[in-house]
């Protein structure tokens, strides 16, 4: 098969060999699943190469063989204020951005920097595990707002907000909100108008938001023109005034697939937000001034957007066949909606009949290292995530083995 797959000028079907670089995904499947003969769709990074700009970008600076210590010049903020103008419609002053060291430490500032111990915390699971971790491991207290389950015709991806709950919390004292937006692991890409009611509790209340945007760049969009309803995910940010208290948390990692970089940025036109996060980040012994992650960072937002889109045809591939073979399988017990946004898949498990233990084992013995639903909190028990940013060939196998074991 050619490796020419859906990405024109680029490669995303020929296998790249991760053996020997320490990869977390392939590194960590004994010691996870008991076994290194499983497929990882767990851990959610690509097993695409970077785009081309990137990887040359970054030999051009290894080339020079000095890496001393480094400064932010004004050209990388720039790249990501222009990114998001292309991109999103969002017109940022590049003053604004500041850059981090990843979204999990950010994660972890936000709370330090606004609340205290014993301050409540709102997140909304089933959500990514390191935002109750962010929170307990702080000493504050975790406030859920699970999200609301429901079918394809009441909202897309089958999940909403309890604004009601979210509002009742709000009114009770929280003092931060932790949102995923778009939302891992249920693929949801959040409406304007849900995002202004979000807004607008939180201005009512005093509660600061904590947007956290790193699958923004990873929105499916309609097939056929612009469909009524269309997931178009839009920055809480842009809806934001100076005086809302709102951060938004933005990265190239998941998009651009170089999350190892470890390096992220932070945006919010409230100066008084701004300035207590980076108090907080100064208190954390960490820099961003990393000379391979600013290369990288500046690189994919400046010459990465051709590679982005030909990848997003590869995902969308993936995702129509993985759901489409769910779908067509007689005596299905596992189920699930196409995601809005990310590459990840969240399959409804709980028709196979088995706990959340041996739901692991099963896709195990399937030949598959999937990521254990109930890892995201409330309402996540019965699923389990499953990563398809892999190259079609493998997909194509894979999907084999999920309609097996999905009809087992």
């Amino acid at each position: 098969m050619s490796g020419l797959v859906g990405g024109g000028a680029f490669d995303f079907d020929t296998p790249v060999d991760r053996s020997g670089t320490h990869s977390e995904k392939y590194a960590l499947r004994r010691q996870l699943f008991g076994t290194d003969a499983v497929e990882p769709l767990w851990v959610a990074d690509m097993d695409f190469a970077a785009p081309p700009a990137v990887q040359a970008a970054l030999a051009a600076r290894v080339a020079h063989p000095v890496y001393g210590y480094t400064v932010v010049d004004d050209s990388v903020p720039a790249s990501l204020a222009a990114w998001l103008a292309r991109r999103h419609g969002w017109m940022v002053d590049p003053a604004q951005v500041r850059l981090a060291p990843g979204m999990v430490p950010t994660l972890y500032a936000a709370v330090a920097a606004f609340t205290e111990p014993g301050d409540g915390v709102v997140v909304q699971p089933p959500v990514y595990p390191p935002f109750f971790d962010a929170v307990t491991r702080q000493g504050r207290v975790l406030l859920e707002n699970p999200l609301l389950e429901g079918s394809r015709s009441e909202t897309p991806s089958g999940y909403a907000m309890d604004l009601d709950r979210l509002e009742a919390l709000a009114r009770g004292g929280a003092r931060l909100l932790l949102l995923c937006s778009p939302h891992n692991p249920v693929g949801r890409v959040w409406r304007e108008a849900e995002l202004r009611s979000v807004l607008d509790i939180a201005r009512k209340h005093g509660m600061i938001i904590l947007s956290d945007e790193i699958h923004a760049d990873l929105v499916y969009a309609p097939r056929h023109g612009a469909a009524a309803d269309a997931p178009v995910h839009v920055p809480l940010g842009a809806l934001a005034t100076p005086d809302d208290a709102v951060i938004t948390a933005l990265a190239p990692s998941k998009t651009f697939n170089i999350p190892g970089l470890a390096l992220s940025a932070t945006l919010s036109s409230n100066g008084t937000v701004s300035r207590r996060l980076a108090a907080a980040f100064e208190r954390m012994p960490v820099s961003v001034a990393n000379p391979l992650s600013l290369v990288a960072f500046e690189a994919a937002y400046t010459h990465g957007e051709a590679w982005l889109d030909a990848c997003l045809t590869v995902l969308r591939g993936n995702r129509d066949a993985l759901f489409a073979a769910l779908g067509a399988a007689e005596r299905a017990r596992v189920s699930g909606l196409a995601p809005e946004a990310t590459y990840l898949g969240w399959l409804d498990c709980r028709g196979v009949g088995l706990d959340d233990a041996g739901l692991m084992r099963g896709w195990v013995e399937a030949g598959l290292g999937l990521s254990a639903g109930a890892r995201f909190g409330t309402g996540g028990s019965g699923f389990m995530r499953l990563n398809f940013a892999i190259p079609p060939s493998r997909m194509a196998a894979c999907l084999r083995r999920v309609a097996a074991f999905s009809q087992r």
